[in-house]
């Protein structure tokens, strides 16, 4: 079996080679029969794939452990389930299903453009069979996953990491794959658009629903990781700004610039050197990813740990593609050149422009502060650490600033806004966010950051509702249906505009999530049976310890009640888990109590089984779920988006009279409102009238610092958030803290003295104030003003007419009919 497995991952080698050289070969001589054979021998290169998946699968199903990648990632007390996601659990099987998916999707590309893009198809076989190949080269000399043992073949495996026997990881990895591998096509046709010259717009259409596709699965896997993060980890949050995290973001932040210039250049023939750029950067930030996970440049949890002979090859792949891309494009700019100006500054074309520089920024700056710990030790032989405070605090205003923009954009009109056009479109959204603003400021909010995102996600739930609302009344005027008819067969009509729409409104669902974290309100505490603590409007009483176990593992199992308001609400169970085979890394299954607008988020952190105490971190999250609520409208919206022209039937729906932006905006305030914007921000827990535990009371200057100095149990995380049981690293930072704290030592002293007792400024989650580390703040400034300055560049000349246009306006204006057609293009949409 591993030699046949081996035997197939070289013939698939060999094939994708063939496959390459044939159809660019036939493309060349024009010789159909060498490009079908070329064709056929891509398609062979998915039956191949296909087959040595089958035989990985039936190994760790067997349990066969004389191939050494079954053994690390499988036991016989594993279960079904997680022997077949072990697959891709490790770094050979990740790769190994990296080239899996990605023949499967380059088959279907292929065979769905073969007949409508057949001067592209041999270019794109090439390419793609190209990129298989460098995955199918790394396996083949580095990481064959049917390597096997020699000798001393071991009786059972060591099993699949604990923290990956999840649900959530089953799904989360293979959509993130999906996401990173779909992006593969959107740049191998576009390389073969660049190779043939066969520029204009066409080949956008094959790429633009791959990248949609692409683009869903990669939210769909971040989200995932953050459900995963936020159940398994039991540090009370869902995003930590971890590298492995990050290499997942930074192709989503420019392949959704890309699905918004995509459309200026589809409706104004500008940009088309810019979207090229999108589609090779979005492809390189993909593979980069992949090498910044796999080869140890980072230092991650999530890490496939560190191979500098991989990171090579890796990077010597990037180099070739930078190289060839550019070099295409570079080629090819006489061929690229906008069809169109920008005519204002005030136009949805313009709002585009923002929003694509802002989405680049945030890739590099996310890449800048992700690789920063690297390139200091390569600079400085100390590696420094960039944590989630310095990411925090440069990427919320950004975040703002884009939400912001998803409703401005759809009130600007294309080409050029007038006076009276931004009045009329921008009254109801304006007074939205201002009137949310004042009820968030009477009622006591003062959690600036919140309070913005509040206004901001009125302003733009009135835009899109206000789109709708409008759309679908001229519809009824025409149809003489009622409002609710007339809305869907507007989305029929226009799936791809109106399901973006939904896209946005799910972004400002989770946004409110995001926003509720900062009236987040947490204790750690010990507890004995019959004790209680109160967390906001939430009372927790300890009952007692169960330990069970089962064939894999030892359970440790605290049983606890919840009550709200007096009422109980039911039982909570916090556990650890032990696994036999990794009794040192327990894992953390949280207990909670899901609401509409909080979470009650019950921790086991540490336990006395003998005299039946545990300790508890207990966490309240208000709106978190609305994330998640968030992301399944954004689904949504993507799946109508994607939908063929004419594709939604228009049903008969009948519904009062009456509604308007301005009830909808009532509407969110309440929403707001019972959903948790009134909780006072700095609540700690209250003592009930039972008796209670012992509270870990902490200063506010304790709750700032515990999240800028790290953990020292390796774990890389703020020792605010480490989660590790009973962690001894985690302990001793917290205690030192408190004792600097109590001391009376000012910030900066603190600080200080960490440095100084841990022997450099690693220990710290933000780079301290030095000369050199200044380069890690001032870049996002320097970028910025770049960028910005870029960006109004080339506004400035594109809204300057050329000379050879001048005459255009004296001819337009002898003819008022060509007068009247711009005015009502300009007014369009």
């Amino acid at each position: 079996m591993p030699a046949l497995g081996t035997f197939l991952l070289l013939t698939c080698f060999v094939v994708a080679a063939y496959a390459a050289t044939a159809s660019i070969a036939g493309a060349k001589r024009q010789s159909t029969r060498l490009t079908e054979s070329g064709i056929g021998a891509f398609y062979l290169v998915t039956a191949l794939m296909s087959v040595a998946t089958a035989v990985i699968m039936y190994a760790f199903v067997t349990d066969t452990y004389a191939i050494k990648y079954v053994d690390r990632y499988s036991d016989a007390a594993q279960p079904l389930l997680f022997k077949l996601t072990a697959y891709w659990g490790g770094l050979d099987g990740s790769i190994m299903f990296w080239v899996l998916l990605l023949s499967v999707f380059g088959a279907i590309a292929v065979r769905n453009s073969r007949e409508s893009h057949r001067e592209l198809i041999p270019y794109v076989v090439a390419v793609i069979a190209i990129v298989e190949m460098f995955f199918l080269f790394l396996m083949v000399v580095h990481n064959n996953p049917f390597e096997t043992y020699l000798a001393d073949i071991p009786p059972d495996g060591q099993g699949l990491n604990p923290l990956l026997q999840n649900v959530y990881m089953v799904i989360h990895p293979p959509s993130l794959y999906i996401g990173f591998v779909g992006m593969t096509i959107p740049f191998a046709f576009g390389m073969a658009a660049l190779a043939t010259g066969y520029l204009d717009d066409s080949w956008l259409r094959a790429v633009r629903r791959w990248t949609m596709v692409s683009w869903l699965f990669l939210s769909l896997g971040l989200t995932l990781g953050m459900i995963w993060a936020y159940e398994e980890l039991g540090w009370g949050g869902y995003w930590g700004w971890d590298p492995v995290e990050n290499a997942g973001l930074l192709p989503w932040f420019t392949a959704t610039a890309f699905l918004h210039s995509v459309m200026v250049q589809e409706r104004r023939g500008m940009l088309r050197v810019w979207n090229m750029t999108l589609v090779i950067v979005t492809f390189f930030l993909t593979i980069f990813g992949t090498f910044m996970t796999r080869s140890g440049v980072v230092q991650s949890v999530h890490a496939f740990g560190e191979d500098k002979e991989l990171g090579l090859m890796f990077t010597v792949f990037m180099t070739l593609l930078l190289v060839v891309s550019f070099g295409l494009l570079i080629y090819r700019l006489p061929l690229l050149r906008a069809r169109h100006e920008l005519d204002s500054w005030v136009s949805r074309e313009a709002a585009f422009l923002a929003n694509n520089w802002i989405l680049l920024f945030s890739a590099i700056f996310v890449l800048f502060a992700t690789m920063f710990p690297t390139l200091s030790e390569a600079l400085t032989g100390q590696r420094l650490t960039v944590g989630p405070p310095f990411f925090n605090k440069w990427m919320l205003p950004i975040g703002l600033a884009l939400l912001l923009l998803t409703g401005v954009g759809p009130l600007l009109a294309w080409r050029k806004s007038t006076v009276d056009n931004l009045r009329y479109q921008f009254l109801w959204p304006t007074v939205a966010a201002l009137v949310t603003g004042g009820a968030l400021l009477a009622l006591g909010v003062r959690v600036w950051s919140s309070g913005i995102c509040f206004a901001m996600s009125a302003f733009v739930t009135t835009t899109l509702l206000q789109e709708f609302v409008r759309g679908a009344r001229v519809r009824q005027q025409y149809s003489g249906s009622d409002l609710v008819t007339s809305a869907i067969g507007l989305v029929a009509r226009n799936q791809r505009r109106y399901g973006g729409y939904i896209v946005h409104l799910g972004i400002v669902l989770m946004a409110l999530g995001f926003a509720g974290d900062g009236f987040k309100q947490e204790e750690q505490l010990l507890l004995k049976p019959g004790q209680t603590v109160t967390v906001g409007a939430f009372t927790v009483r300890h009952d007692g310890i169960a330990i069970t176990q089962d064939a894999q593992k030892q359970m440790v199992t605290a049983k606890m009640t919840a009550f709200q308001d007096g009422k109980e609400l039911g039982t909570l169970a916090p556990a650890k888990w032990f696994f036999n085979k990794r009794a040192d890394e327990p894992t953390t299954e949280v207990a909670i109590r899901r609401s509409f607008g909080y979470d009650l988020y019950v921790v086991l952190a540490g336990f006395d089984a003998e005299q039946q105490s545990a300790t508890f971190h207990v966490v309240v999250n208000p709106l978190v779920n609305w994330i998640w609520a968030g992301f399944g409208i954004l689904a949504l919206g993507t799946l109508i988006a994607l939908l063929p022209e004419r594709a939604l039937a228009v049903a008969s729906v009948k519904i009062p009279e009456g509604v308007t932006a301005g009830t909808t905006t009532t509407t969110l305030l309440v929403l707001l409102i019972l959903g948790g914007v009134a909780i006072p921000h700095a609540v700690h827990a209250q003592a009930p009238l039972s008796d209670t535990g012992a509270i870990i009371k902490r200063l506010p200057l304790e709750r700032e610092l515990e999240n800028e100095i790290l953990c020292t149990c390796g774990c890389r995380l703020p020792a605010g958030t480490c989660g590790m049981f009973q962690c001894q690293g985690k302990e001793k930072q917290l205690g030192r803290l408190r004792t600097l704290v109590e001391e009376g030592k000012d910030r900066e002293t603190i600080l200080a003295t960490f440095v100084q007792e841990h022997g450099g400024a690693d220990i710290l989650t933000q780079p301290p104030d030095t000369p050199f580390n200044r380069l890690a703040w001032a870049l996002p400034f320097v970028l910025g003003i770049v960028g910005a300055v870029a960006a109004g560049t080339v506004a400035v000349r594109w809204t300057r007419p050329s000379s050879d246009d001048a005459v255009v306006p004296a001819a337009a204006a002898a003819d008022p009919y060509q007068n009247k057609l711009d005015e009502e293009l300009r007014d369009l949409d």
